[in-house]
């Protein structure tokens, strides 16, 4: 249990703030945001309000002034503590009624002491010089991000989520800069080589949820069903803002229409504008009134997958459902940031489905969410979806797959077990009773209690609580021909005995098509199906043939050897899915080679119809050649893959799955033909089938080239990066060149680089050098790279945006498979 945040001397308790008797060394407080401080400010603080006032220089290595004035009702008079996360010379002055107060800044707070303020009505201004670390200020534009405890690196400031405030901003910038904001723009004027924005107050929202960027941005405007809206960007090529631009609108167009239906509530929020940032850390960020997008996520190229343009259609949904979930009411502290997210994600899906009507968007759900949700929860080091917090310092490590990945499945599951209906109403009370303000999962949960019979406290104790997921076993017996007893059998693989209440549909498959469904619920260790008895021996059986069940659904031998066998076969798409995901666990486990699993992956994908399949097929392939093949098996298996998958490229009846071939057919290639093929593609003296290649295709073709160290990979790195016209993209491709040096001092300079912040804040710009300088060709020269990495992690999470941390990690270790490597991470650990 954490310490008290603050406690007053027994001379302050005595005598309150005297001259000669207490001094602000008397108030004992922590770094970050302690839980106990943020309980004691939410009880005695209320009615807040923030203006706040931004001066940004042209010139980057200019410090950002500023000042704020929060306006706010006190309850209980005592020490006041604001947090602000940069040093005592960044505060200029502290004045309340226009007067100087006393102050101490230590801590990542500024403390203002027992006596200075009484009860009531208060307003303390605070002059300020911004930290530059939430900024991400770039040459000549910025943004903040502020999510989740980030808003007092930039300024003084009341930082957790549960004290929502009005925000009044003014913003001054270099003349020919746009600004936007949360609110709208209130008043602009230009005062000479500057210009000052000032922006309406916005509703209540949550400190990370303020938020603002200024800079070089050319602007797009369209109006949908009578809403306004803008789009900020950077792009330089007209080509690719006019080929994406009206499906971007069309797209949020249709998720605010969905969820306004839906919460049974109008668009919460003053306006609806966003803004694309080019290598943004994140897929998308959900200030109200301001969304933040990775650029690249929103304006596609040409040559576009189905799950690129899925992905899309996603992101904007998820962010736009984050209006009402997140925004409109929020967690009351980021234990409960799970819940904004999953909400988001659940709802996307059903909020895009009617614009893919021809996609399967079960077997869509099944692919978006579940390899990757078992990718953490298969591991040691899963956690469970709802954890304890005590400092908003630390809420970076709950973001993760089990939140965005696991979490919407398991709101799939509650939502089959209360029904449809129940769920949506539930969810409108839940908005409707907490608007504008906080709640927590309880309070949802008590909501959705009343709808059902269900122990739903029970439920979510097992799925939300507790970390882990089941083992899931069939057990079927039979005589001769007609099988005579069939049970599903539960296990916690970490052995603590629990048990998973779920409704599964059981397949039962036949070598002639027949694919029969029956429903199971699994709620003790073991289930006997009776419904089955009778019935003839499948060939068979899949414990999750609904592709809704969630856990190890372990394939018993029969089911595993057939459908090695014949897979192709299935007619079912989601069936045909639900084999695989099941089949890569068990190719984890040990109980499929590596090489039948590519084997079949061939066989399979020169007959596999759906482009979902295709794709995830095609991910399978790629990890199962790097990850699990030996650097002499690879070598002797890629001259027949690469043929293959060329071959499938020029079959392709659709250019999105040649563009997925041909992705795969780029990330393995090896022999020295191949290696030429590609140089001729990227000299344009060969085209790709049916893919039109972007520039960014180009260079990526060209950093792949080089990654390999063809003999002339410093001339074709060189000539790519005179084609590259986009200020953003060329500083990326300059900022990732010497991870792909054929020099290995040169990598070691550049990894030895980035141990300083500095160089490591332009987050996804690092990950991309990471991957290459540790991938599987270059594995074994990276491997002393580990260590170091390692031990920076803990920096990172201090220093780096939400997600770093694990891409940090995920981006250090994917290219290892050796005996060593894995001794410096238990080392490590």
């Amino acid at each position: 249990m954490m310490r008290k945040v603050f406690t007053l001397s027994a001379c302050t308790v005595l005598t309150g703030w005297l001259t000669g008797c207490g001094d602000s060394s008397s108030v004992e407080i922590l770094p970050g945001v302690p839980l106990e401080l943020a309980d004691d400010r939410a009880a005695t603080i209320s009615d807040l309000r923030y203006d706040v006032r931004f001066v940004v220089p042209r010139e980057r290595s200019a410090p950002v002034l500023g000042r704020v004035i929060a306006s706010f009702a006190l309850s209980e008079a005592g020490a006041l503590v604001f947090d602000f996360a940069q040093p005592e010379g960044s505060v200029g002055a502290v004045r309340i009624d226009g007067e100087s107060v006393p102050y101490e800044v230590r801590d990542e707070h500024i403390v203002l002491p027992n006596g200075v303020t009484d009860t009531g009505e208060i307003a303390v201004e605070i002059e300020f010089v911004a930290g530059d670390g939430s900024l991400n200020r770039q040459d000549d534009f910025l943004y903040t991000l502020f999510v989740p405890d980030r808003a007092h690196v930039a300024f003084p400031v009341f930082d957790q989520p549960n004290l929502k405030a009005r925000f009044t901003l003014e913003l001054e910038i270099p003349a020919g800069w746009l600004g936007v904001a949360n609110g709208s723009v209130a008043a602009h004027e230009v005062q000479g080589d500057r210009e000052v924005f000032r922006f309406a107050e916005t509703h209540p929202i949550s400190s990370y949820l303020f938020a603002f960027a200024a800079g070089a941005f050319e602007v797009e405007f369209a109006k949908r069903a009578g809403r306004r809206m803008a789009m900020y960007h950077r792009e330089t090529e007209r080509d690719r803002i006019t080929r994406n631009r009206d499906a971007i609108f069309d797209l949020h167009a249709a998720a605010l229409e969905w969820l306004e239906d839906y919460t049974g509530i109008q668009y919460p929020f003053e306006k609806f504008d966003f803004v694309l940032i080019p290598s943004f850390q994140f897929g998308g960020m959900e200030h109200p009134g301001a969304i933040l997008y990775g650029e690249e996520r929103l304006l596609l190229d040409e040559s576009v997958t189905q799950n690129q343009l899925l992905a899309r259609a996603s992101l904007i949904a998820h962010e736009t459902a984050h209006q009402w979930f997140g925004d409109l009411v929020t967690m009351e502290w980021f234990n409960d940031v799970w819940m904004k997210e999953t909400l988001a994600s659940f709802l996307a899906g059903k909020i895009i489905n009617p614009t893919f009507p021809d996609v399967d968007h079960d077997l869509r759900f099944l692919l978006a969410h579940y390899p990757a949700a078992y990718a953490v929860d298969r591991t040691d080091g899963t956690h469970p979806i709802r954890q304890p917090l005590e400092n908003l310092s630390e809420a970076g490590t709950l973001y993760g797959a089990i939140i965005y990945e696991k979490a919407p499945i398991v709101l799939k599951h509650l939502e089959r077990l209360i029904g449809e209906g129940a769920l949506r109403d539930g969810l409108r009370e839940y908005l409707g009773s907490h608007r504008y303000g906080n709640a927590t999962w309880s309070d949802l949960v008590t909501v959705l209690d009343r709808s059902t019979d269900e122990d739903l406290a029970g439920w979510s104790r097992i799925w939300v609580e507790e970390r882990g997921r089941p083992r899931v076993e069939v057990v079927a017996a039979s005589a001769g021909e007609t099988l005579t007893g069939l049970s599903l059998r539960q296990s916690d693989p970490l052995g603590g005995g629990r048990l998973w209440t779920q409704r599964l549909d059981l397949v039962l498959g036949y070598g002639d098509g027949t694919r029969e469904l029956v429903p199971v619920e699994l709620r003790e260790a073991s289930v006997e199906v009776s419904e089955a008895a009778g019935r003839t021996m499948p060939d068979y059986i899949l414990a999750n043939g609904g592709g809704v069940g969630y856990g190890l659904m372990a394939l018993d031998p029969r089911s595993r050897d057939y459908l090695l066998a014949t897979l192709p076969a299935i007619e079912h798409a989601l069936t045909r899915a639900i084999v695989w995901t099941s089949l890569w666990e068990a190719l984890l486990e040990g109980s499929v080679d590596p090489e039948a699993f590519l084997d079949l992956a061939v066989l399979a994908l020169s007959a596999e119809p759906d482009a979902l399949n295709v794709e995830r097929i095609l991910d399978y392939l790629t990890a199962a050649f790097w990850r699990h093949l030996s650097p002499e098996r690879r070598r002797d298996l890629v001259d027949g893959l690469e043929t293959f998958l060329w071959r499938q490229i020029k079959a392709a009846d659709r250019p999105s799955l040649a563009t997925a071939y041909f992705g795969a057919y780029r990330d393995v290639a090896l022999t020295e033909a191949a290696m030429t093929h590609l140089e001729r593609i990227w000299r344009g003296e060969e085209e790709v089938p049916g893919v039109p290649l972007s520039e960014r295709d180009l260079t990526t073709l060209a950093q792949s080239l080089a990654l390999r160290a063809v003999e002339a990979s410093d001339s074709i790195l060189a000539a790519q990066r005179s084609r590259i016209d986009n200020a953003d993209r060329l500083a990326e491709f300059d900022f990732v060149a010497p991870a792909l040096s054929d020099d290995r001092e040169t990598r070691d300079a550049f990894f030895a680089s980035l141990s300083d912040p500095a160089n490591r804040a332009r987050e996804s710009w690092v990950v991309t050098s990471l991957r290459f300088l540790h991938h599987p060709l270059r594995a074994r020269e990276s491997e002393h790279y580990i260590r170091p990495s390692l031990d920076l992690l803990e920096e990172i999470q201090r220093t780096g945006d939400i997600f770093f941390p694990q891409r940090w990690l995920g981006a250090t270790l994917a290219g290892h498979q050796t005996v060593s490597a894995v001794s410096i991470v238990q080392d490590y650990l």
